[in-house]
């Protein structure tokens, strides 16, 4: 069959139509992030850890929706038996499961690493003044994480002076924006 030559030069004219390929998103999936905000006001920070979090199907689901407090939470590393675990942390029972479905809202929870992290965990609670603290709830790849933090307690005087430090930063920003405009 043959081509007449207004067609082929129709074809030959037409831009290569562009389709955009699909973009990778940069930012995480809709699953909250859940921060112990206040932990960092009360403790030195030294180090951090991310560990898993094993959970049930309806604490799951509502820490997919945020129903989280870390506020009152604290980790026991122990060696004999090895094991890490999170204490105190409330997570609020999730309505739709029923009331048969439903787990301990502040019951205790395992936590999972490696034997030699676990180990050196308990290692550092032995010393007077160190915790160990939730810091953050978040997901990646659909897994629960947390981040605990080995930390000691600050004074009040520090306290103080931490804020001290963030109101001075804070108006020395809004001084460089001033002179900026």
């Amino acid at each position: 069959m043959l081509v007449t030559p207004v067609r082929a030069i129709y074809f030959h004219t037409l831009r290569p139509q562009t389709i955009p390929m699909a973009q990778k998103s940069t930012s995480r999936t809709m699953e909250p992030t859940i921060e112990n905000r206040r932990a960092r006001h009360d403790y030195f920070i030294e180090d951090t850890l991310e560990c898993g979090l094993k959970l049930t199907g309806t604490e799951i689901k509502s820490v997919r929706q945020g129903q989280v407090s870390l506020g009152e939470g604290y980790v026991r590393a122990t060696e004999h038996p090895l094991s890490l675990s999170l204490h105190s942390v409330h997570i609020a029972e999730y309505a739709p499961a029923g009331p048969a479905h439903q787990h301990d809202p502040v019951r205790e929870r395992i936590l999972l690493a490696q034997k030699r992290e676990i180990r050196k965990l308990a290692d550092r609670t032995r010393q007077r003044g160190v915790t160990l603290i939730p810091l953050k709830i978040y997901f990646i790849r659909g897994r629960a994480k947390l981040l605990v933090g080995i930390a000691h307690g600050k004074q009040k005087s520090d306290k103080r002076q931490a804020i001290a430090q963030r109101e001075h930063k804070r108006d020395m920003e809004r001084a460089m924006s001033r002179r900026r405009e």
